[in-house]
């Protein structure tokens, strides 16, 4: 019963996206119709990633006013790295303020035309420190799923790092994975395979 309720909301969900986007394009404002194409690691990306860089810059100082920003730019896998010493409200409590202003750079980013691919911002290496600490849990919990003989729930997490314990947990042959549930309690379902032995 619940499958069915699922599938029909899909359904929904996909038709009412197909059909504005036939409106869009009727009157074409597509977004593909309107930018240029910009080729990765062009002199136009690096320029774009400068200009970027100069926003995320000048948005962090006015968050945390006199606070000293520098920002490193990876300009071949669009990341910006940004170090400060009180970046903390810049992050926000689960990254979700960093979330928010990743979001917004890569807004102006696309409608400006600067870039054509999204930009990563990691904040005081607050992202990477937590996709290790999610790996870590989440090889955890394979383990305990594989030894106890019963499915693991991990809690919820953004669909950017469902998608790195989706590949890693990939690599397992005893388990297998799932993402359940709606935004924002989407999370994912360890499950262990049984053995034919």
């Amino acid at each position: 019963m619940v499958k069915i309720t699922e599938d029909k909301s899909i359904k929904k969900a996909i038709d009412s996206y197909i059909k504005s986007l036939e409106e869009e394009q009727k009157r074409n404002k597509l977004i593909e119709n309107n930018s240029k194409k910009i080729e990765s690691s062009t002199g136009e990306e690096i320029n774009g990633m400068e200009k970027i860089k100069q926003i995320l810059k000048k948005l962090i100082e006015l968050i945390c006013l006199g606070e000293e920003v520098k920002i490193d730019t990876d300009s071949k896998e669009l990341k910006l790295s940004v170090r400060g010493n009180d970046l903390g409200i810049v992050i926000g409590r689960d990254g979700k303020n960093m979330q928010a202003l990743e979001s917004i750079i890569n807004l102006i980013g696309k409608r400006k035309k600067l870039l054509c691919r999204n930009v990563t911002i990691d904040i005081k290496d607050y992202r990477k420190k937590k996709i290790s600490k999610i790996k870590k849990t989440a090889v955890i919990m394979a383990k305990k799923a594989i030894s106890e003989g019963r499915k693991i729930a991990l809690k919820p997490m953004g669909a950017y790092e469902r998608k790195i314990i989706h590949n890693l947990l990939a690599k397992f042959k005893d388990v297998t994975t799932r993402s359940r549930y709606e935004e924002p309690n989407r999370r994912i379902i360890i499950y262990p395979i049984k053995s034919s032995k």
